[in-house]
């Protein structure tokens, strides 16, 4: 075969990994939903302390914003699954054409795992009879013929996540007296991104500490500014 994409023998160790990513997806499109929103809110309540048009820059960020990352996410994904289609069209043309080759570079790939090149040959013919696209795929090209990415599925998980994460600064600036509004917008963001931070580094295996101090360090920021910008901007105009 002359694809040059690596093999692989850790087909299922490569099925977890592709469930870690779309959860790190989820918590990463929840993060950026709730710095996102949190900074628009905050930035319009250093403007004004009327209810309407926060409810409006709120919902409007929410829809916006969920909207774009499921389009981004939906290209993306889009592209991937493209070329996984390609991948394995060129691998069903290349069993049909030379199914000895093929069956050959089967045994390699065992034997490199550490198989002798009998047994090697024995379990390679054993996988080929019994389902040869999926035998070569999983081996060669470390995918699964019925599990290909799925577009709609990323689309729909990066919108739902997003607005999810995006309600949270939304209903603390709405829910409480205006004169409570920022501080308890505050405390929940903090205490959502320090989850969401702390998840992420759980599921990359990275420092929770720093993971979860750099989150909340980054939207702090992001509320501080927008804030300080939009008291700035209703001074101007008032």
């Amino acid at each position: 075969m002359t694809t040059t994409t690596p093999h692989s023998g850790e087909a299922h160790d490569a099925g977890h990994a592709a469930k870690l990513n779309w959860l790190r997806a989820g918590v990463l499109g929840a993060n950026d939903g709730i710095v996102s929103v949190a900074g628009l809110v905050m930035g319009v309540a250093g403007a004004t302390a009327e209810r309407t048009p926060i409810i409006i820059a709120g919902v409007a960020g929410i829809v916006s914003g969920a909207l774009s990352m499921a389009v981004g996410e939906y290209v993306s994904v889009s592209t991937q699954l493209d070329s996984e289609k390609a991948l394995l069209a060129k691998e069903k043309l290349e069993l049909a054409t030379m199914p000895d080759e093929e069956l050959a570079e089967l045994t390699q790939i065992y034997v490199d795992k550490g198989l002798d090149e009998p047994l090697a040959r024995e379990v390679a013919v054993q996988l080929t009879e019994k389902d040869t696209l999926r035998a070569h795929a999983d081996a060669e090209l470390n995918l699964d013929p019925d599990d290909l990415a799925n577009p709609w599925t990323a689309a729909g998980a990066s919108f739902v996540s997003f607005a999810l994460g995006a309600l949270i600064p939304l209903l603390a600036i709405l829910l409480p007296s205006p004169s409570l509004r920022v501080p308890v917008t505050v405390v929940a963001v903090v205490v959502a991104l320090a989850i969401t931070g702390f998840v992420s580094a759980r599921i990359g295996g990275a420092q929770r500490g720093r993971a979860v101090a750099r989150n909340v360090g980054g939207g702090v920021l992001a509320m501080a500014i927008t804030f300080g910008v939009g008291s700035l901007v209703g001074t101007g105009v008032a």
